[in-house]
């Protein structure tokens, strides 16, 4: 990250992340970023009925869609020259739920030259906990 500037170097990677985004199936889903600095993301849906499995409830692939991006933003930000690929989710889904919104906050847990570790919660707007989980990060040799 510049030197000079962090928090402008920040927002303009942002940017940059914002406009992939859109037309990528984050986009599609309709998740947001909410906030972020150099550790940690928050990001949220608005689960809508067809974000709901045959059962009625959050599909476990929105949620797994939800925070490994939010855990693989975290790993962008940490390493903004580099590309960065998962290779490992592990979540934990211990309550269900329906349309409404839901917030994954993410965090930077180690780095390495080539690793990045993260965790991710899932909550609904009353603070339930909905699932958890953590993720590992590639750092591959291509850049951005």
């Amino acid at each position: 990250m510049d030197q000079e500037n962090p928090k402008q170097a920040l927002s303009a990677q942002v940017e940059r992340l914002k406009e992939k985004a859109e037309h990528s199936f984050w986009g599609f889903l309709g998740c947001e970023l909410e906030a972020l600095d150099e550790k940690r993301v928050t990001v949220s849906l608005d689960v809508r009925p067809h974000h709901l499995n045959l059962i009625g409830i959050l599909h476990g692939g929105v949620h797994a869609t939800l925070m490994d991006s939010a855990m693989g933003l975290v790993a962008m930000i940490a390493r903004p020259q580099e590309s960065v690929v998962t290779t490992n989710l592990n979540l934990h889904y211990v309550a269900p739920t329906g349309v409404g919104r839901i917030t994954v906050t993410a965090e930077l847990l180690h780095m390495s030259r080539k690793m990045i570790n993260t965790q991710a919660s899932a909550r609904r707007e009353d603070g339930e906990l909905l699932a958890f989980g953590t993720g590992t990060f590639r750092v591959i040799d291509r850049p951005v």
